[in-house]
């Protein structure tokens, strides 16, 4: 039977392109073999850091409304982030 359990990369990815995010920028660290890629929407941030031979190991880190570095263990820490730092905009 095929694995149905999406991986949390797959699940995050699916999220950002729902809601409109773009990719802003992506940095090659050559010598740990390490792909960093910065996504953005509005004024929220996120940042993916992965292993150019296993990218189904990201990790994830966004910034919560004070500026402090959140590490994302699940689609719901960085949803939560993400509109919590939209609510503060109004």
């Amino acid at each position: 039977m095929a694995n149905l359990r999406s991986t949390l990369r797959s699940r995050i990815h699916d999220w950002t392109r729902k809601v409109g995010f773009r990719l802003n920028s992506t940095n090659t660290i050559k010598k740990d073999n390490l792909t960093v890629d910065h996504y953005f929407f509005k004024t929220f941030n996120f940042i993916e850091q992965r292993k150019a031979d296993s990218s189904d190991k990201s990790e994830f880190v966004c910034f919560d409304t004070y500026g402090e570095k959140v590490k994302v263990r699940s689609l719901l820490d960085l949803q939560s982030a993400f509109y919590e730092n939209l609510s503060e905009l109004r």
